[in-house]
């Protein structure tokens, strides 16, 4: 049954008669939600980007160790977050109250036109080569990942507990092919591959720091994605409860997930092994099982990304809506089905859009610019809890080891960006360079005038007292968000 409380939009003003969203995802859809935006098809094939970086079982454990612990430490802060704002747009209110409605802009600008859209175009096309696998097409995959876009966005136009049930099914189904790919490398092979000793490939010094760093940045990016389960806080029954409980819950299973994963391609094919193959998980089905192996390997690669596609064109229109209630994008974008209470026309403005990207055969060069500008808002908005702090505010949760795990975060995002733009300095660029032409893009939709209304709006907003009552840090015992 529909909840009928009218949810306000992200700056605070109310939807009007017949507009107000449907507050129907629960604890476990939202977990769901951050473990699919988390998981695609990278992990079936990222761990042999990091055994050629590193060469040895420990440090290739050890980099997805590591990296497991920066997106936990990352959704600790954005737990934090979400408590402290529970409105639509997740990020993307984070940071316009933290920074004003201009940071806030371009975040939403890069993710319409190069992180989500080209990351969705990407998988799309994936998911079309692995069903071509198992399938005769009698289209070319840029038309069957148009159609596969096509389908999830009509999905999402019925109402947010369609889609979410939807995306909640495909991620219980690529939970399943992944625990599968364990069970069948755990049973199949022995782990004497699979030694501590040697620790290092090559002594300790700056080469191996180096080498080591960069293999970081595949991890990080693949652990990446939980961020954008927030965007839909406006659709949780309790956002300021579930959304900290589903970003910790969501990210550890994750973890839990690809550090089970690269122990069994370590198990299967050795750490030079891994280093040699470009589809690991392929080559280890295909090892335990032959051909049939291989198949339901694909199986599970196609419903993955398929899992992907959903949670993309669920959550992310959701940010199109909060900047067209700001002023600052398309007015229609901005109004909800009065039926469906979702906002239809962005949902099918993140399909149109991320369709023409696959059309157009572009996105693999467009995913070149992602990792740089994605990393450079994600270090931000983790900065921005120093902001709310500073102001005083206190959520229902609270990040344990702040300021120190906050700084961990922010830092490591920060370091990503540097390793990426001393590797990949021409993307890189031209990722910052899109960024940039959003501000004059900016000025076009918010002249200085109406700009301080923005401004005062947050402001009022910062200065209101949360919805349920919570503990500040004054009094020495913030509550936990498990009760």
């Amino acid at each position: 049954m529909r909840e009928e409380t009218r949810s306000p939009d992200p700056a605070g003003r109310p939807l009007g008669p017949g507009a107000a969203f449907a507050r129907e995802i629960g604890l476990f859809g939202a977990t769901m939600l951050v473990m699919g935006g988390i998981v695609g098809s990278g992990i079936f094939m990222n761990p042999y980007v990091v055994a050629r970086q590193v060469g040895t079982p420990f440090l290739v454990l050890s980099a997805w160790t590591f990296g497991g612990l920066v997106a936990l430490a990352g959704a600790l802060v954005y737990a934090e977050l979400a408590s402290l704002r529970p409105a639509v747009g997740g990020q993307y209110a984070y940071l316009r109250e933290a920074y004003g409605p201009r940071v806030a802009f371009l975040y939403g600008w890069v993710l319409l036109l190069v992180t989500q859209s080209g990351g969705m175009a990407a998988v799309a096309v994936t998911f079309a080569r692995y069903l071509g696998e198992l399938l005769p097409l009698p289209v070319p995959e840029s038309a069957v990942a148009v159609l596969a876009l096509g389908a999830l966005t009509a999905v999402n136009c019925r109402g947010v507990r369609t889609g979410s049930d939807v995306q909640a099914l495909l991620m219980v189904l690529k939970t399943v092919a992944i625990l599968g790919l364990v069970a069948v490398g755990l049973l199949a092979f022995g782990g004497d591959r699979v030694t501590l000793q040697p620790a290092l490939d090559r002594p300790p010094s700056f080469g191996l720091l180096a080498a080591f760093g960069a293999a970081l940045v595949p991890v990080l990016f693949a652990y990446g994605g939980w961020q954008t389960s927030g965007f839909v806080m406006g659709e949780l029954r309790r956002p300021e409860r579930d959304m900290p409980r589903a970003l910790l819950l969501g990210v550890a299973g994750v973890v839990f997930l690809y550090l089970s994963v690269n122990v069994v391609c370590l198990r299967a094919l050795g750490a030079a092994g891994l280093a040699a193959s470009t589809a690991p998980a392929t080559d280890v089905m295909r090892l335990a099982l032959g051909a049939r192996g291989a198949r339901l390997i694909a199986v599970g690669i196609a419903i993955s990304t398929l899992g992907f596609l959903a949670q993309g064109i669920l959550t992310a229109p959701r940010v199109y809506y909060a900047m067209a209630r700001d002023g600052v994008f398309f007015e229609r974008v901005g109004r909800l089905d009065p039926l469906t209470r979702v906002p239809a026309l962005a949902i099918a403005l993140q399909g149109a859009v991320a369709a023409v990207i696959a059309l157009s055969g572009r996105y693999e060069q467009i995913l070149n610019y992602v990792v740089s500008v994605d990393f450079i808002a994600m270090g931000l908005t983790g900065a921005a809890l120093f902001v709310y702090r500073r102001r005083g505010e206190a959520g229902a949760f609270r990040v344990p080891g702040h300021p120190w795990t906050t700084a961990f975060f922010v830092l490591s995002c920060w370091a990503v960006v540097a390793a990426t733009l001393r590797r990949y300095p021409g993307d890189s660029a031209i990722g910052i360079s899109i960024l940039a032409l959003g501000l004059p893009v900016y000025r076009l939709w918010r002249p200085a005038s109406s700009e301080g209304a923005v401004l005062e709006v947050a402001g009022r907003e910062a200065a209101t007292p949360p919805a349920h009552p919570v503990r500040s840090s004054s009094d020495g015992a913030d509550r936990s968000p498990w009760g």
